[in-house]
């Protein structure tokens, strides 16, 4: 790993909320956060956090034990997480999109002893929890829509019953702090362990010294907190300088993206966006996009999946402002290779993040040379420490000092890096990884259909969408708007096919194995 000058490791006694809350001491009445009921200063955040330190490990909660987070963008999530934190006990942070069954599997797989959620996800919840195979203690809900289960008790209640707990919990900087659930090839997510100190590493590296983030900055992030990416966008970094931060609990559609840029919540207008590729091309073929003097952006930043060239051009053109788009994953937790504020080259994802090295490598774990495709590895302080019970997928991505990362790329001459595809299978829509498996098994549940195989194509504006090759059996019809809507009613919603097309026969190969790569070359022909 490359050294960075000027950064002060974490101490021997590290805990990353009591770390945000000693930074931010002398700004106790500045807003931290703000969503669609109101604002949250950073007093506030670090007394209701604290609160709900004391309340968990009163409720018997133990420290290292897991709470599972299962939470709209709201004020509460932040109190909840880095409560959880500055108790020594790890939150586990979950996309709000899946269905019952991934609950019941995230709650079995991390053995939760509590669950804090939104009251709009109780019933789906609720589900979860009926087919889950491990009973949770304590089931917390944030502004509640409904009355109660049995049992269940609201935050606010929750934090009024407990003053804050005076002394975190002295965790070290290697401890366990939490996890993300990152996506598995066979549709099963990997439960990724991050410690104290790699939020801090993030924000050092990243947030601070490649965006350049600062108190005075104002931070909205279409992706959510339960992302990695949205995670160090709406907490890591902005907490880490004191910025504020608005939240947004609907999805990040234009209209609702337009309203927090033109100051739709307390006449507050963000300074910096962070967002994806999908989005961005969204907004630009809005009817209601605005006009550069109306909004407040100085940034915008794009992960989650490669930026087409056009689109970042035409972003600038339009508003004046630079898209810094950069690649990270849940398992190095933030971005580690990225554009510059100022040096920036669209169609590339930039240049290393100081602290971070990277090499590209050939099948046989050789370096490759310039302009040539190679599987990207990264070496960096944030890395996390394995996947939960997985010791396979942990030893395969985790190799030493160097993560692998799925990806492949091509380093050019001016030392950028250009996206050049996933090493396996995986497709990433809308910047959230999709398993073609996990969309052909549930093709197949559909009485019509014989066969299927699933592959990423590009659209007209080089963005990702879902292709279903199908096979349906003798004498069967079905149509493409039926099987969409059926992998929709079994699957979490952006996973459906947006396309589909009919077929006699898959390629396969000699032992029945599906060519997916004949597949990709026809739709390229």
């Amino acid at each position: 790993m490359t050294p960075v000058a000027h950064i002060q490791p974490p101490g021997a006694v590290f805990n990353f909320a009591q770390h945000l809350f000693t930074l931010n001491q002398q700004r106790a009445g500045k807003t931290a956060y703000i969503d669609d009921q109101g604002s949250l200063s950073y007093g506030a955040l670090a007394e209701q956090a604290a609160r709900l330190a004391q309340a968990l490990l009163a409720s018997g909660v133990r420290r290292e034990e897991r709470v599972l987070l299962l939470m709209h963008d709201i004020n509460d999530w932040p109190v909840s997480f880095l409560g959880a934190l500055y108790a020594g006990i790890v939150p586990v942070a979950v996309n709000t999109l899946l269905t019952a069954d991934d609950y019941a599997y995230m709650l079995q797989h991390s053995r939760a002893q509590a669950v804090i959620t939104s009251g709009a996800l109780l019933p789906v919840l609720q589900q979860a929890l009926v087919q889950a195979a491990h009973e949770v203690k304590h089931l917390i809900v944030a502004r509640p829509t409904d009355v109660l289960p049995a049992g269940a008790i609201a935050l606010d209640a929750l934090l009024a019953q407990h003053a804050p707990l005076a002394q975190a919990a002295p965790t070290s900087p290697d401890d366990p702090g939490f996890w993300l659930y990152s996506s598995g090839s066979t549709g099963r997510p990997k439960g990724t362990l991050h410690t104290h100190a790699n939020p801090y590493w993030t924000a050092e590296l990243y947030g601070k010294r490649v965006l350049g983030l600062t108190e005075h900055d104002v931070c909205f992030s279409a992706a959510k907190l339960f992302f990695a990416y949205g995670l160090g966008n709406a907490l890591t970094f902005p907490l880490s300088v004191g910025a504020s931060v608005i939240l947004m609990a609907e999805r990040p559609t234009p209209e609702a993206t337009f309203k927090r840029w033109l100051g739709g919540l307390g006449n507050t207008r963000p300074s910096v966006f962070f967002g994806a590729p999908t989005g961005f091309a969204g907004m630009l073929a809005s009817p209601a996009l605005p006009a550069k003097k109306d909004t407040a952006l100085r940034l915008c930043s794009s992960a989650g999946e490669a930026l087409p060239a056009e689109l970042g051009e035409r972003f600038t053109a339009h508003f004046g402002v630079e898209i810094i788009d950069g690649i990270g994953s849940t398992e190095m937790l933030h971005v580690y290779l990225s554009n510059r504020p100022g040096q920036v080259r669209y169609g590339t994802t930039g240049w290393p993040v100081p602290g971070y090295d990277i090499a590209l490598r050939d099948d046989d774990g050789g370096a490759v040379a310039d302009g040539e495709t190679g599987d990207l590895y990264i070496n960096g302080p944030s890395a996390a420490l394995m996947y939960w019970g997985n010791r396979e997928k942990s030893r395969d991505t985790f190799q030493g000092a160097w993560t692998k990362s799925g990806d492949k790329y091509v380093r050019n001459a001016d030392g950028s890096y250009t996206y050049a595809g996933r090493s396996d299978d995986m497709l990433k829509v809308s910047g959230i990884y999709v398993s073609p498996f996990e969309v052909e098994s549930t093709l197949v549940q559909h009485p019509s259909v014989l066969e299927a195989a699933v592959i990423g194509v590009p659209d007209a504006q080089g963005l990702t969408r879902t292709k279903a090759f199908v096979v349906l059996k003798h004498g069967a019809q079905a149509t493409e708007a039926e099987l969409q809507a059926f992998v929709k009613d079994r699957l979490a919603p952006y996973k459906y096919p947006r396309l589909i097309e009919f077929l006699t026969e898959l390629p396969k190969t000699a032992t029945g194995k599906i060519q997916r790569f004949k597949l990709r070359a026809r739709e390229a022909s």
